[in-house]
């Protein structure tokens, strides 16, 4: 189904469950950081004391994490789209 065929509802959906995923993703990588590193999860990217190892990996994992939340947003909302129409 293309992104025009969509209903409202699941295009609502899809962004309120997106704003949320996301939400969870990010305290979820944030506390998984803390335990991991003994650290906060940085904020600042442009901090000195940070390293590159360190903000390079923060970077893949945040936007591994976001990227899954997304789809699955999105595949929720499309599901709970196709029962409200059954």
């Amino acid at each position: 189904m293309a992104d025009d065929e969509q209903p409202l509802a699941v295009k609502v959906g899809t962004v309120l469950l997106t704003v949320a995923a996301g939400w969870a993703a990010q305290k979820l990588v944030g506390v998984v950081w803390e335990k991991t590193t003994g650290s906060l999860a940085p904020t600042n990217v442009d901090d000195d004391e940070l390293s590159i190892i360190q903000a390079v990996t923060f970077a893949a994992v945040s936007g591994g994490v976001a990227v899954l939340a997304k789809r699955l947003a999105r595949q929720g909302a499309v599901r709970a789209g196709a029962r409200f129409r059954a």
